[in-house]
This record gives C-alpha cells, structure tokens and sequence, in this order.
C-alpha cells in the first residue's frame, strides 16, 4: 500500500460510506503503527460528521490492539449526540475487522469566557539552538532531553512541528497535535531501572485550549505520575514558542521489566 510522504496526507482521508472512511498509514520503519496517527486519524474521520463551527475540545481513547503498517486503517463514526452547543462522537479503527483503537470525542461551538493557566510548564532553550533529528520525514524535532536507546532513556522533552504546513482549518492542527501528543515518555528520563523496556500506550486522553498550530514549533513537556503494576501513568503539555497552552494530555503506557532491545513494544 501506499505511505503518507506528510503529516497533511496522512490525514487526508478517503470517504468510503456515510460515516466510514480509510487511512493512510506514515513511514515508521516498524511493522506496527505509531498510536499517535490512529488516534490523529480517528479525530479528522469525528469531525467529518460535524458542522463546521464546532472543534473538538476533548478526547478519551483506548489502544486496544498493534496496528499493522502494511494494512489501511478503516474509521468507524457513531454520532452519539448533537445538542445545542457540544457534538459527542464514538470512532472505531478497525484492520482486518477488528478493532485496534476506540475513542470518543466531544466538539463545542467555543465561546468567550474566563482564562487561567497554571499547568507545569518549565524552562527550555529555543529550537534553533538545538540539534535536529531524523526521527521521521512528517516531523522536524528538536530533542531537549536526549533519547539514548542504550542507555535506556528516551525524551520527555522536545519541539516538535509538521515538516509541511497544515493549511488553516483548526482540526488539521488539532489533529496534528493529537498526532504529536504520543512521541516521548514521561518516564524516559528515569533510567532503565524503572523504565526498563517500556511499553505500548494503553489509554489516552487529552484536551485542547488555545489554538496553536501544528506546523510551527510546539513543545511537548511529559512529566512523571505513578507507575504500579506494570502500567505507568504522566502527564503532558502542548505549548507554541510564544507560551501559549495549545493542550493538556494524560496518558497510560506498560512500564514492562527488561531491556529495551528486548523487546520492540509489541506486548498490547
């Protein structure tokens, strides 16, 4: 099949029935899928069935099974509610007829109203003074604390923006966002002792605030929660360069004992 050479195809998707549609897949050098992407694509397929002046303002989402990049990905939509200001709906992502990530979401046709911000937010040197990554051909990266596969450490700290830009419609850059939200790991700067050989993202949720773009530099900053029982819960940011608060997110990954040449994440 064919591969998105840019964030803007990746979530470009094709209408194949009222209410389903087909994916795209990145170039992730892996034969499973980035969760990040399913769950980008599952949001863009969501407001498909919406009118046009409601943006999501929400998202709650379980990775339920290894997405295969040599498969499409099919995007279910239920319309759960249409009310007077909030629009509710439930996507399946689906290969070879089973489910592999289920969300809802929730759309709101904004409004002025009261503004605070007092989410963690620490203090970084620019992107322009710091070495770039060829992570992938979507994204130009700036890693603030350093991913060293070695080591056992991976970042919880980097910019981050689409290599190509998004246009102007808000969704692209929410999607883009919520594309962005799955690199790193709140717990990747802890060491190999509790990190050990990481794991697949198990849940995520998120919420977007301010509308910052996708294609310029947005920094992602993870910060450490809880780890029980194999499972480890952080939190996360979105913020643009001028500080503006584009959206929260928490998020729950396997945190599985051992190396991580051991095993490349495909416990789920």
């Amino acid at each position: 099949m064919d591969l998105a050479a840019d964030l803007p195809s990746l979530l470009a998707l094709e209408q194949i029935d009222r209410d389903i549609f087909r994916a795209t897949n990145g170039q992730y050098g892996r034969p499973t899928l980035y969760g990040g992407q399913v769950a980008a694509q599952c949001l863009v397929a969501a407001a498909a069935t919406v009118e046009d002046d409601r943006v999501p303002h929400s998202l709650h989402g379980y990775f339920l099974r290894a997405g295969r990049s040599d498969l499409p990905v099919i995007l279910k939509v239920d319309r759960d509610r249409d009310g007077r200001s909030f629009s509710a709906r439930h996507v399946v992502a689906q290969q070879e007829g089973e489910v592999i990530f289920s969300m809802v979401t929730s759309f709101h046709f904004e409004r002025d109203g009261v503004e605070y911000d007092n989410a963690a937010h620490r203090d970084v040197p620019p992107p322009g003074d710091l070495q770039g990554h060829s992570w992938s051909q979507l994204l130009d990266v700036r890693e603030v604390t350093k991913t060293d596969f070695e080591k056992g450490l991976f970042t919880d700290c980097l910019w981050v923006r689409s290599a190509h830009p998004l246009g102007d419609d808000p969704v692209q850059h929410r999607a883009g966002l919520t594309y962005l939200s799955d690199l790193g790991s709140g717990f990747g700067q802890l060491g190999p002792d509790i990190m050990g050989r990481g794991g697949p993202s198990i849940d995520h949720s998120m919420w977007f605030q301010e509308p910052i773009r996708a294609d310029q530099w947005v920094l992602i900053d993870l910060r450490p929660v809880k780890a029980k029982a194999a499972r480890a819960c952080y939190d996360g940011s979105l913020r643009d360069e001028a500080g503006r608060l584009g959206a929260t997110f928490y998020q729950e990954h396997l945190l599985l004992p051992g190396k991580f040449s051991d095993n490349l994440l495909t416990e789920g």
